[in-house]
């Protein structure tokens, strides 16, 4: 593969500059999460199958729902990820899921743990969906949060938020579908004089919120 070279760079450089995938790891400016299913997943080459891959994201992106941000502790440190393949899955016992890409780097981390907590975004908070997306190292970097009954963040500000055990694992494609037992859950830090708020959809490829 030709390696694109800075401008003003020593062509002799070519063979040891380091590869996209390498520097785009150093940055931690790629994305740890996909807001409609198969967003990482390569477009196949054939025509055909390009085609229905297209079809099928953009249909499923019809589908509007809330964001989350599922997060955990590994080695000491806050560990998140953005996600929209929230549901609920059972009410006895009280089962939750969600759904990490096979790539996510945060998911083997909470894996790791045992324990995840889901957290309810509201409408203000996509700018903290965005930095929890990224795979950088920094993203709690002034966030607010406390600990749930496991041990996992509940960050500041968000709507509601489900403290889970990892109760299974099922390998699905090209991501997994992760079942939690409910241990904890409640709303967020508002109090009850303060005015509702409204939560962050996902809805067409963009964020939006219910229109009132």
């Amino acid at each position: 593969m030709t390696r694109e070279i800075p401008d003003g760079m020593n062509e002799n450089a070519r063979e040891t500059w380091p590869s996209e995938e390498l520097i785009k790891s150093w940055l931690g400016n790629e994305l740890d999460f996909e807001l409609r299913l198969g967003e990482h997943t390569p477009i196949p080459d054939d025509p055909e199958a390009a085609a229905r891959a297209r079809k099928f994201r953009d249909v499923l992106g019809l589908f509007c729902s809330g964001v989350t941000v599922v997060t955990s502790i590994s080695d000491g440190s806050p560990v998140g990820m953005t996600c929209q393949s929230f549901s609920s899955v059972s009410l006895e016992p009280p089962l939750v899921m969600f759904s990490p890409a096979k790539t996510s780097r945060a998911w083997p981390l909470m894996q790791r743990a045992g324990y995840f907590c889901v957290n309810i975004l509201a409408a203000g908070q996509s700018e903290l969906s965005n930095t929890m997306a990224t795979k950088g190292d920094e993203k709690f970097t002034g966030v607010g949060w406390t600990t749930a009954s496991t041990g996992a963040p509940v960050l500041e500000g968000v709507l509601g938020y489900i403290d889970c055990t990892v109760q299974q694992v099922v390998e699905a494609g090209d991501h997994y579908i992760v079942i939690g037992r409910v241990k904890e859950l409640g709303n967020g830090d508002r109090t009850e004089r303060e005015p509702a708020v409204e939560p962050l959809l996902f809805f067409g490829g963009k964020y939006t919120k219910p229109q009132g």
